[in-house]
């Protein structure tokens, strides 16, 4: 609603002022307008206008105009709470639910981060004889973001748009940014061809040139990548950054198929796993109404059912109608080869032929699934990002950048030298506001969701797979099981905004109306 409402008076700012210069010494506006008088361009006949003055004037006008904004965008905050939609769904026509189990049913805290990075850690020096220093790193939780593309072969971190290109200021060579310039020289400008991307599944037709982490898990592992680059840079040590990217793999690989993981989040479950009792509420409201749900999960058989039995109770698989374990996803979704095997309660596997799922049993390996499933994501980030958009301070500094922009893209047009000081000091402030926007959320990479001002590849991806997508499970238990989610109509970039975020009948999922029920 801020960049619509900004957006709107950025252009009712900088049409008034371009209509005063074409007209000559004419107002800039017939009447008043809500910053106050019109003003006149010129200053008597024959006299040269004074394009500094004149400019700043549209400035301030245009800041008056977006204050008066502001009040009423803070009134109608959105719900971090709340899910949202890409695509119409109603959960009436939703008989069956599919569950992940990490970070879907179960939540894990801060801890478990930590844990992976030290075990991949000294993984790497006690299997793959990397340096004892090393060790010295520890694991930092505001250094990366999920989403983010590793070059292998070069050995940069960096966040890229939608549409291909790299967000400048966002590319880190160890923990420290590689300058814009040498950016540009390493890709021959800002934009990574299509053929270097991997695909959904992480592949790419040239050898995983670009790795992407959409992963939760991945959080340790790119972390983990840069330390170690930051170590072998910092003291001069040759390496190949292609093995450096195997080892680092292969050790965080082994802390969940080594079962390093798993045996420590079993010793001190309560430490490991947060808010039990929001996924005991999902899963009886659903079974309450007669909903059909399974578990597919690539995690082993007795590590699930211990978490199940913390969070749900002994029992848990009275809820499900089917439980998969050790899936291996994504191949579990297209892998036709390899039939289902049942698990025993020891979780052995049992060489009996299956011939249908029973309720109560746990299985292993895949089933093709092509019949068209709705999908919803957890994106625990969600939370905390609307809660820093929600902040007077993100509200303010988000619409006047967007009225600035606005302004510069109006004003443009003024090419003597005059001016063009002006609006290069109006684009050095655009750029300190892009900047600090960015640090709201995270220093390096900024937004899960946004680059400057495109959507991240990862969004990208999330509006491709997802149906909805919300912070977690709970956000089910503000919402009716016959609730139809209605996606709002985003304007293109031809199209007024009018339309959606200023429209009184628009839906939006507001804090107030959550706070009032």
């Amino acid at each position: 609603m801020a960049t619509a409402a900004a957006a709107a008076a950025a252009r009712g700012t900088g049409a008034r002022a371009v209509a005063a210069l074409r007209s000559g010494c004419r107002t800039a506006a017939r009447g008043r307008s809500r910053a106050g008088p019109a003003r006149s361009l010129c200053t008597a006949p024959g006299t040269a206008p004074d394009m500094k003055r004149y400019l700043w004037e549209r400035y301030r006008e245009a800041k008056r105009s977006t204050a008066e904004l502001v009040p009423s965008i803070m009134s109608n905050l959105l719900n971090p709470d709340a899910i949202f939609s890409n695509n119409e769904m109603s959960l009436s026509d939703i008989e069956i639910y599919g569950f992940d189990y990490d970070y879907t049913l179960v939540f894990y805290s801060k801890h478990l981060h930590t844990l992976i990075f030290n075990a991949a850690r000294d993984l790497l020096i006690n299997e793959h004889r990397y340096p004892v220093e090393i060790r010295k790193y520890e694991y930092d939780p505001n250094f990366a973001i999920r989403g983010l593309h590793y070059d292998v072969q070069r050995a940069v971190l960096m966040k890229i748009d939608a549409f291909h290109y790299i967000q400048l200021g966002t590319v880190y060579r160890g923990l420290s940014v590689v300058p814009d310039e040498e950016v540009i020289e390493m890709y021959e400008g800002s934009h990574v061809p299509l053929e270097q991307m991997s695909d959904f599944y992480g592949k790419s037709s040239h050898g995983n040139t670009m790795k992407q982490f959409m992963d939760i898990f991945s959080l340790p592992e790119m972390t983990l990548l840069s330390c170690v680059n930051e170590y072998f840079l910092k003291n001069n040590i040759d390496y190949e950054p292609v093995h450096l990217y195997k080892d680092v793999k292969d050790s965080i690989r082994d802390v969940h198929t080594k079962g390093i993981m798993y045996r420590a989040i079993e010793a001190d479950i309560e430490k490991y796993i947060c808010y039990p009792e929001q996924t005991r509420a999902v899963l009886a409201k659903l079974a309450d109404h007669g909903k059909k749900m399974f578990l597919i999960t690539n995690s082993p058989s007795s590590f699930v059912d211990k978490g199940m039995r913390y969070i749900v109770g002994k029992d848990w698989r009275d809820l499900f109608d089917v439980v998969i374990v050790q899936a291996e996803k994504p191949n579990f979704f297209n892998d036709k080869r390899r039939p289902f095997r049942k698990v025993n309660e020891k979780g052995v596997l049992l060489w009996d032929k299956i011939y249908k799922l029973q309720k109560g049993q746990i299985y292993k390996q895949d089933l093709t699934l092509k019949h068209g499933w709705r999908t919803g994501a957890i994106i625990p980030e969600l939370r905390s990002e609307l809660r820093i958009m929600n902040t007077e301070q993100y509200i303010q500094t988000m619409t006047w950048l967007q009225t600035l922009t606005g302004l510069l893209e109006q004003m443009q047009v003024h090419r003597d030298a005059e001016s063009q000081l002006v609006l290069q000091e109006w684009k050095k402030e655009r750029k300190e506001m892009r900047e600090m926007t960015k640090g709201s959320f995270n220093t390096q990479f900024g937004s899960l969701f946004r680059t400057d001002q495109n959507p991240t590849y990862f969004l990208r991806r999330l509006s491709r797979f997802a149906d909805i997508y919300m912070a977690s499970l709970s956000c089910l238990l503000s919402y009716d099981v016959s609730h139809t989610f209605y996606p709002r109509r985003t304007p293109l970039q031809h199209e007024l905004p009018a339309w959606s975020d200023r429209s009184p009948a628009t839906r939006l999922p507001l804090l107030q109306e959550a706070q009032a029920k």
